[in-house]
């Protein structure tokens, strides 16, 4: 009896450590594979009005961006956080820990400080005494955006990176045009302003206000010295940093170590610009080690900051994602080009603009020359020929039908397949319109996807798209920078990091004019915009 159940236990004993082994290999080969099959991403589905990407558990890509993102989030809430890197090459530009370090206090300060909670009422109440006090745990910088919609993300990174060097809670005054643009990029707050806040009509300050620093330091209502208790100083004040700066209007004097501190003293400072002010805080002292510290590279700061702080809405995104898997997806290259004309002060013909671009492309080698002799109905030399999209970005539709029809109709000197597309066409810039800023939103995005990059010299929105991409471009050079445009159609980029196109011209030791080109060696020209000193970081 026991010999005959010990014999039937066998084949069982046997079965179970064949089952057991082959679990084993299973699980290894599991691991050994898991590098190629989780390096593939499926087509989106719809669910619920937003497109998911299929594959988004499998991504190998770092949803925190190297811990730049904080985690604290709902994904729901903001889809575009997470999901960007299903999209956009992993950046291989390095994080400073320090910044990480900065980023994760300043979440908590905002937290802390921002709409609605008790000490933000405080420090509202403040504003009513008409004095700064050194009493107040959160002080603030209000930012009022202007002009085009690349000017604005350019001018609210500058804003941000001013909140983390002086421990401010940077707040923006939204104008309509910009709702349900952008995420909310602090956990647990929001940095929009109040509609209640107790000083109106941000939209309307301007050079002449009588609240402007340049204004009060000109007419002698404010204390400059560096010394000045808190109680001596407005509770408040307006800086205005715009295009139209006047450079004899001590508006200049924000970028000077002895006013700085002055105005580390007041509680609210209301800040206008459209420009990318970065590269003039490099030019202060005060800041030069926290700056230091924070970019060691420094041609990278909109980079990181702008991946940090600028996430597109769920509405926004979802058109992006909705283009993307529908035109681009399978493209073994994306070459972006970005058009800007400009009409008043450097215009080009339709002609003139089709034939730069692919002078410029061709020279580079950044796509291929045609056969004007022969049709596409020809044999391909090749049946694995590559592919290649091109993404057109321009308010008009002219570049676009040349560049469409010329691929099209004529096969490659290269065999390669190329495709081109335009997701808009709208004529003209429609300043303060919503759904216009949607769609450049989405094409700043889309652009930023690129492998390669041609974008026009002096544009915002260019410099949004390649410095979030983290590659250098290809400028297209402009009629006022250089006449001969056609023998030298582009340029390769220096430096990653946007340009400051109206930085001071001011000695603060002196008071006299002085060229911010020659005060510190990683601060110079700028290499897209030679006409007048316009200053950006170098490493």
């Amino acid at each position: 009896m026991g010999t005959s159940s010990c014999s039937a236990s066998k084949p069982l004993l046997s079965l179970l450590a064949f089952l057991t082994v082959l679990l084993l290999v299973l699980i290894t080969l599991r691991d050994q594979l898991s590098p190629w099959t989780i390096g593939f991403r499926g087509v989106g589905v719809t669910v619920g009005g937003s497109t998911e990407p299929t594959a988004a558990a499998a991504t190998p890509k770092d949803r925190l961006l190297g811990g730049l993102l904080s985690p604290d989030f709902d994904e729901q809430s903001c889809l575009s956080r997470y999901q960007i890197t299903l999209y956009r090459k992993t950046s291989t530009h390095i994080l400073s820990s320090y910044l990480l370090s900065k980023l994760r206090k300043y979440e908590a300060l905002h937290k802390k400080c921002g709409p609605s909670t008790p000490l933000f009422q405080k420090s509202v109440e403040q504003i009513k005494l008409n004095h700064s006090t050194d009493q107040l745990e959160c002080n603030y910088v209000v930012f009022s955006p202007f002009d085009g919609l690349g000017n604005r993300m350019l001018s609210i990174t500058a804003t941000f990176l001013y909140a983390l060097l002086t421990d401010r809670v940077m707040l923006i005054h939204l104008p309509e045009d910009m709702d349900d643009l952008l995420c909310e990029p602090f956990p647990g707050t929001t940095w929009y302003l109040p509609s209640d806040f107790p000083i109106q009509g941000l939209e309307w300050f301007n050079t002449h206000s009588q609240n402007s620093y340049g204004y009060l330091v000109e007419k002698n209502l404010i204390n400059t010295d560096p010394k000045a208790p808190p109680s001596s100083l407005p509770s408040s004040i307006y800086v205005h940093l715009m295009h139209d700066m006047r450079q004899d209007h001590l508006h200049v004097r924000f970028f000077c170590d002895d006013d700085q501190l002055v105005i580390s003293k007041i509680n609210w400072v209301l800040l206008r610009t459209n420009q990318y002010i970065i590269p003039g805080l490099f030019i202060i002292p005060k800041y030069a080690e926290e700056l230091e510290r924070m970019f060691p590279s420094k041609e990278t700061v909109f980079h990181h900051l702008g991946r940090y702080l600028l996430h597109p809405s769920n509405t926004v995104w979802g058109m992006i994602m909705r283009y993307h898997d529908s035109y681009l997806t399978k493209s073994k290259e994306i070459i972006g080009i970005q058009i800007r004309n400009y009409s008043h002060w450097a215009p080009i013909s339709a002609e003139n603009a089709y034939e730069q671009v692919v002078r410029c492309t061709q020279q580079e080698l950044i796509l291929p020359g045609v056969n004007l002799n022969q049709s596409q109905t020809s044999p391909l030399t090749s049946k694995k020929a590559t592919s290649k999209t091109v993404l057109l970005v321009s308010l008009s539709r002219d570049v676009y039908e040349r560049l469409y029809n010329v691929y099209y109709e004529h096969p490659t000197i290269t065999g390669e397949l190329i495709s081109v597309y335009q997701p808009s066409h709208e004529e003209q810039q429609n300043f303060f319109n919503k759904f216009h800023n949607y769609k450049a939103m989405t094409e700043i995005w889309l652009l930023s996807f690129s492998d390669v990059l041609v974008t026009t010299a002096v544009s915002t929105f260019g410099y949004v798209s390649y410095s979030l991409a983290g590659i250098k471009p290809w400028y297209l050079w402009t009629a006022i920078l250089d006449r001969n445009i056609t023998n030298h159609p582009c340029r390769r980029a220096l430096s990653l990091d946007p340009c400051y196109h109206t930085p001071p011209h001011f000695n603060c030791k002196t008071g006299g004019k002085a060229d911010p080109r020659n005060i510190v060696p990683y601060v110079r020209q700028c290499d897209d915009y030679t006409h007048d000193p316009a200053i950006k970081l170098y490493d």
